[in-house]
């Protein structure tokens, strides 16, 4: 028996125009259009992306941008930013990055993500995409829809259907019963000429499919493409998510509930991600040779810092002492912090003995991290606690 995955897609809603927005607060209820210079309606570039406002006058992605400013001459018109865009979609993966390393992005706004096994560390497919939905918005201030499902082609449709901000989870068992009332427009695979053929007999939702056999739609459409479709109308699709990269970097960071002026309680918030990160990549089997650190002001400027070491080092006395460094070279005093995060890359496998060299100038540490490793999993992680922090206790 085939165990159930939990697949997440997650898409962000009206990327480019959210972060206009976001970047610009006096555009909020506008009309957004992010495109090339509609020069009164005689330019001849195409729209890069409509915002949900502009949406209602029928702007959409590729239209000329002549025709858009035909349709809304009052929309607030924004050059494309692409540097900016990259940016924000990267600091989103890592978010993603954060619950599984099986993330697959399918442009820079969407990605998919396999999350089985997740659970045990941070709930169902539902928890896992409300937590992530909530640090995006509290780290980025934009919102995404994600749609959580047994299959690929089932959350993608799920993500769609409620946006912006959608949640929708299709439970295992239901997949026919979801989709059934869903135009067949939805059907992954079927274009234009698909399409009309698929009316000209009269199926125009998925519910019109599933009542013809396998048979009916091989004849109309040949053995690949009826075979697929009489599987994907059932919600049956076996595609993997697949990571398109290894693990280049791992970190963490925290974005503080309101803006920090206390350089000490930053520091104590690094130290604490110090640790984190060290025994992140300790269970990984892995150590790194560039720390970063980076820094968020208020509003949304930020800042990184690092430095490559010597050797690959994956304990807290490795990484703390260069981390904080890096974090008072970066510092700009009177500046408050919205958020502070470190980061280990150059990544190399403990496991496979490229750390042999370095262990004699560890000067222990890595034995003793691994022995508190032990303990912490053993008792809890509140079970060794270092003096440092013994006052926050």
């Amino acid at each position: 028996m085939n165990v159930s995955r939990t697949i997440l897609h997650v898409d962000m809603d009206a990327f480019y125009a959210a972060i206009e927005v976001r970047e610009n607060p006096d555009l909020a209820g506008r009309p957004v259009v992010v495109g090339s210079d509609p020069k009164g309606g005689r330019g001849r570039g195409v729209v890069a992306a409509a915002g949900y406002e502009a949406r209602q006058y029928g702007i959409r992605s590729a239209m000329p941008i002549s025709e858009a400013y035909r349709r809304c001459p009052h929309a607030a018109f924004v050059r494309p930013r692409g540097i900016l865009y990259a940016e924000v979609s990267g600091r989103i993966l890592e978010i993603l990055h954060r619950y599984t390393d099986v993330v697959e992005p399918l442009s820079i706004d969407e990605a998919f993500l396999d999350v089985t096994a997740s659970a045990a560390l941070f709930g169902d497919g539902r928890a896992i995409a409300r937590s992530i939905k909530s640090e995006i918005r509290r780290e980025e201030s934009l919102s995404a829809s994600v749609g959580v499902a047994p299959v690929k082609f089932l959350a993608k449709i799920a993500s769609d259907l409620e946006k912006p901000d959608g949640l929708v989870v299709v439970d295992p068992g239901s997949e026919v019963e979801f989709l059934a009332p869903l135009a067949i427009g939805r059907l992954w695979g079927a274009g234009p000429k698909t399409l009309e053929r698929l009316y000209a007999v009269g199926i125009r939702t998925f519910g019109d499919m599933q009542a013809r056999d396998r048979e009916q739609l091989v004849r109309l459409f040949g053995e690949a493409a009826g075979a697929r479709f009489h599987r994907l109308c059932r919600g049956e699709d076996e595609r993997a998510v697949r990571s398109e990269r290894a693990r280049k970097s791992l970190g963490k960071e925290i974005t503080f509930d309101a803006d920090v002026m206390d350089r000490r309680a930053v520091e104590r918030t690094l130290f604490r991600l110090c640790e984190q990160v060290a025994a992140a990549l300790r269970r990984r089997d892995l150590a790194g040779m560039t720390v970063m650190v980076k820094l968020r002001w208020e509003g949304f400027e930020t800042v990184t810092r690092q430095v490559t070491l010597p050797r690959p080092v994956n304990t807290f006395e490795g990484i703390w002492p260069v981390a904080v460094r890096l974090l008072r070279d970066a510092d700009r005093k009177g500046r408050r912090v919205r958020l502070v995060g470190v980061s280990l890359s150059g990544l190399v496998s403990e496991g496979r003995g490229q750390l042999s060299l370095f262990e004699a100038a560890d000067g222990g540490d890595r034995q003793v991290a691994r022995a508190v490793d032990a303990l912490k999993k053993r008792f809890g992680r509140g079970a060794v606690t270092r003096a440092e922090l013994l006052d926050e206790e």
